[in-house]
């Protein structure tokens, strides 16, 4: 299968750099991370086109079959669009569909400055911190399994950082991790930001635009990158602080979710 999709393709870059699975039945793809089986879009089918209208509960059922212990459904489609009646067939089928974009940028406008350090993440405990933030910014989080998945996505972004991919820096307050963004090389020349995060106490004070702003200046100065990729939602606050970072829209991404079990009454805050 041929990913079209610069979306879908960076994510399946470091995936498959960080020890994920990935394996190719023609008109789709099964994407599994062992290590961390709760890993939503670690562990998801990617279809080559959206399915024939009728099809979408047989799809749901594809993904039932090759993750049977899931408490999550996660399908992407290297696809643009959705026609409205398969994405209410999607809807009725109990999946949340979300169109993200997926925006690039050659060059960075620096940000104002900021009341915090800026600098790449450097300890175990600056690692548990950035585990900690991404559990606060989820109300009613179990912590216990909140915490497994993000150590776990932790664990999968160090040997990257190891292997001098990239690295994850984080805008420390009193010795927390109080903001944070990664970026990593994909293939030649183009990188992908992955988990921009902020805690929401500490939120519109720049802090997301200066980790981004850190991590990209290192990506595109020490990794000698051309491109950078970052995915948001089309309608949030993050968008646009990325449009007044330098970046472009270049193309959408399409993703359905469903989350059960532990996961199901998890909102983002």
């Amino acid at each position: 299968m041929n990913v079209r999709s610069l979306g879908f393709r960076t994510d399946l870059a470091l995936l498959t750099a960080s020890g994920s699975v990935v394996e190719d039945l023609g008109t789709h793809l099964v994407v599994r991370t062992p290590a961390n089986p709760s890993h939503f879009w670690g562990n998801f089918l990617l279809l080559a086109e959206p399915p024939a209208l009728g099809g979408e509960p047989e799809v749901v059922g594809a993904f039932r079959t090759e993750f049977p212990r899931a408490d999550h459904v996660s399908i992407g489609i290297d696809a643009a669009e959705l026609s409205e009646e398969s994405r209410e067939a999607f809807e009725t089928a109990g999946l949340t569909v979300d169109v993200a974009a997926v925006l690039t940028a050659t060059s960075l406008v620096p940000p104002r400055d900021v009341d915090a350090e800026v600098r790449p993440l450097s300890s175990e405990e600056d690692w548990e911190s950035r585990a900690r933030l991404s559990q606060a910014l989820y109300a009613r989080a179990d912590e216990d399994t909140f915490l497994t998945f993000a150590r776990g996505r932790n664990e999968q972004e160090k040997p990257l950082v190891a292997a001098g991919r990239g690295q994850r820096f984080g805008a420390v307050v009193d010795g927390r991790v109080v903001s944070t963004a990664a970026v990593f090389r994909t293939e030649d020349g183009v990188a992908r930001f992955q988990s921009v995060e902020t805690h929401p106490d500490h939120r519109r004070r720049g802090l997301a635009a200066a980790v981004v702003y850190a991590a990209g200046t290192h990506a595109l100065e020490d990794l000698a990158i051309g491109t950078l990729v970052i995915v948001a939602d089309d309608d949030g606050e993050a968008v646009r602080v990325y449009h007044r970072l330098g970046f472009v829209e270049s193309e959408r991404q399409l993703m359905l979710e469903q989350r059960s079990g532990a996961w199901a009454d998890m909102e983002e805050v």
